[in-house]
């Protein structure tokens, strides 16, 4: 499951950078986005649509462990025409963003877990994410907010058409992935939302840092997925949901 993550998802994206014809600063984000392991919210949706979620959770580890080595390695093969990647540096990036946290959370929840003051902000945190996020990807936009003017209206509908078909695309090739590995339909369902919806927040970050200098606008698609991925899973999840009604 996490490799089709690592191969769907920057396959498609390539592919679309050049069925489309993105300029390098986009084609570079959408790249980003397809490189970045499972995002976090998605075992929320796999909770919400009644899937897998051991194996959402599971999925999620797997490819965020993998990201350090993975990321970096498929951005250079990628995009390493189009612009200079710095893969050594990412690597870093990406063992000081996640790897670290990761570590220190599964800690704190191995050594304190039944700590009752732990398990009240255990159960804020999620929240406190997701304004974390949002804030951090309000500042990154805020960087390029003279590009984007320049860009129009056109460009972000562009950018965000772009986005929603590789984060489509994902989901359908992973449902489909799952039924001819023969899953459940739990397991189906969770597969497509892993392998769909990216951590575009790391995505955004690795733009700031390493792209953001000579392409500006390569935030942009990671900043629109950040946003998009949780809206189009929670549609996807009620969709799964009304179906299951339905067949009943």
């Amino acid at each position: 499951s996490a490799h089709s993550q690592f191969t769907l998802m920057p396959l498609i994206a390539y592919t679309l950078t050049n069925v489309f014809n993105l300029d390098t600063a986009l084609a570079v984000g959408i790249i980003l986005v397809g490189c970045c392991p499972g995002g976090v919210s998605s075992n929320i949706m796999s909770f919400l649509c009644k899937g897998d979620v051991a194996f959402s959770v599971g999925m999620t580890t797997a490819s965020t462990l993998l990201a350090p080595i993975v990321t970096p390695m498929l951005v250079l093969w990628l995009a390493g025409e189009k612009i200079h990647v710095d893969a050594a540096g990412m690597f870093l990036n990406i063992l000081i963003v996640t790897i670290i946290p990761v570590s220190i959370g599964f800690a704190c929840n191995a050594l304190l877990g039944k700590k009752a003051q732990f398990k009240k902000i255990r159960n804020i945190m999620p929240s406190f994410s997701v304004i974390a996020l949002a804030c951090i990807v309000g500042g990154v936009v805020s960087l390029v907010h003279d590009n984007l003017i320049a860009g129009g209206a056109l460009l972000f509908l562009w950018t965000f058409f772009v986005v929603f078909c590789h984060n489509t695309l994902g989901y359908i090739t992973g449902y489909t992935v799952g039924s001819i590995a023969k899953f459940n339909r739990a397991k189906k369902r969770t597969i497509s939302i892993e392998v769909g919806m990216q951590n575009a927040g790391l995505a955004t970050n690795l733009a700031t840092q390493f792209f953001i200098a000579a392409c500006p606008l390569s935030v942009v698609p990671c900043a629109i997925s950040c946003a998009w991925h949780s809206i189009s899973g929670t549609i996807l999840a009620s969709l799964f949901n009304l179906s299951e009604k339905r067949n009943r």
